[in-house]
């Protein structure tokens, strides 16, 4: 029996045809003419035998065998993707140490990490989580190979990811007492929301308390929960939970903040820029 080479290019239109179920969508799938699918399908019916395809009013529908070749097409698709990654992806001989403060680990790190993973399957990734002051020492010493941070670090090069609002946050069960002076929930000493949140209550004259302090973000998250009273925190940090109280309480406004990923200026390896260059931002 002669065996005939099934073409990776026609297997390709013809998933996208099966998928659109119009010849004219899947055109603009795998950028070609609407002419052009209709001949490569034709190309392709010769190659196997059958017909593929029925028409059913404007559209397209796989015939039994078409369903038939259509598993078999992804699977071959599915390998063929798979085996150009592995030949054509970047080696990398040493993990990327990436030194991130914690509200990066809690909100943005997990979404670059899968796209880490995605595009560079043989990347290791090493993170290292601390204190702004630590993590700046730690990328000047040359212990990290970039750090994400939401405190500014002058003397650094670096990218903006992402500026998000921050807002007043409470939990479901908090509610305000009128006359008393309101419940914060804070990081102790060195945290940019603890010194926003006192600079913004002190020019609107509003009172406050330390109702609860940590040193974590889990610590703030359990207090927030038990309603012990309020934190300054970008939107990310939302969880059904939690409730943003700004309105609720007539609070201030709070500034902006950015979410930044540092490097050392002319002393990047080249893994750490391929990974800057995947999660920056255009």
């Amino acid at each position: 029996m002669e065996i005939r080479d099934l073409d990776v290019t026609l297997l390709r239109t013809f998933a996208a045809a099966a998928e659109r179920e119009n010849f004219a969508q899947a055109a603009e799938k795998v950028f070609r003419t609407q002419a052009a699918v209709s001949q490569q399908m034709q190309r392709l019916e010769a190659v196997v035998g059958c017909d593929l395809f029925t028409r059913v009013g404007r559209n397209k529908r796989l015939t039994d065998q078409g369903v038939r070749l259509l598993e078999y097409a992804r699977r071959i698709l599915s390998l063929n993707d798979e085996a150009y990654r592995a030949m054509t992806q970047a080696v990398f001989e040493y993990p990327v140490k990436i030194a991130a403060c914690v509200d990066a680990v809690d909100t943005l790190l997990p979404e670059y990490l899968a796209m880490c993973a995605e595009t560079y399957p043989g990347l290791r990734v090493d993170i290292q989580v601390g204190r702004s002051r630590w993590l700046a020492s730690a990328l000047r010493r040359g212990d990290v190979d970039l750090m994400l941070d939401v405190a500014p670090h002058e003397d650094f090069h670096h990218v903006v990811l992402r500026t998000s609002p921050v807002v007043w946050i409470g939990g479901a069960r908090f509610h305000a007492q009128p006359s008393v002076p309101l419940p914060l929930v804070l990081v102790d000493s060195g945290c940019p929301f603890r010194g926003m949140a006192i600079e913004a209550l002190a020019q609107g004259e509003r009172p406050w308390r330390t109702a609860f302090q940590t040193s974590t973000l889990a610590g703030v998250r359990a207090a927030l929960r038990a309603g012990l009273g309020l934190t300054p925190r970008t939107i990310e940090m939302l969880t059904p939970e939690l409730k943003v109280v700004d309105q609720e309480l007539a609070l201030p406004r709070l500034p902006p903040i950015s979410y930044r990923l540092y490097s050392r200026v002319n002393d990047c390896s080249d893994s750490a820029r391929k990974i800057s260059a995947l999660i920056s931002p255009g």
